[in-house]
């Protein structure tokens, strides 16, 4: 059991997280799109906002346990998170828009089709780009503000 921990600990609680992630976005955009009547597609974006928000805080903590020493660093790894996701973004909105709107599909249907295929790319985007080891760009920062401090 812990050769399978130790071969899949960055895939299991992506995947815990990930159906997480999944469910804030999907329950958020059916709360604001159903119950309270927004328009599916602003529904979408605010659902689809909260959700990433919910997902960088769990992918940095528990997923990719991911620590930058410098706010550089910290920086870079968030800008690179939420620049994927906003791709992600208009992937999602278009799959929503040419659903629902020229094809007449059930917007909730149309929301978890789309929402499994960014699943799937979210990981890869994580794990290889956005939460990769930053000991580079932490030296970096580190040697750029000693020059600053020794100017």
């Amino acid at each position: 059991m812990s050769k399978l921990w130790t071969k899949y600990k960055d895939t299991i609680p992506y995947l815990i997280f990930g159906v997480l992630t999944t469910l804030v976005n999907i329950v958020l955009f059916w709360l604001f799109h159903y119950p309270m009547g927004i328009n599916y597609q602003i529904a979408n974006v605010i659902a689809y906002f909260l959700s990433v928000v919910f997902a960088y805080v769990t992918n940095k903590l528990w997923v990719f346990n991911s620590h930058t020493d410098t706010w550089r660093a910290f920086w870079i790894e968030m800008g690179s998170f939420f620049l994927f996701r906003a791709g992600s973004w208009v992937f999602d909105q278009g799959t929503m828009t040419i659903g629902v709107s020229l094809m007449k599909a059930n917007p909730m249907i149309t929301k978890v089709i789309a929402t499994v295929i960014v699943v799937v790319l979210y990981y890869f985007f994580s794990k290889f780009i956005i939460f990769r080891k930053r000991e580079k760009i932490d030296q970096g920062s580190q040697r750029l503000e000693s020059e600053d401090t020794n100017k």
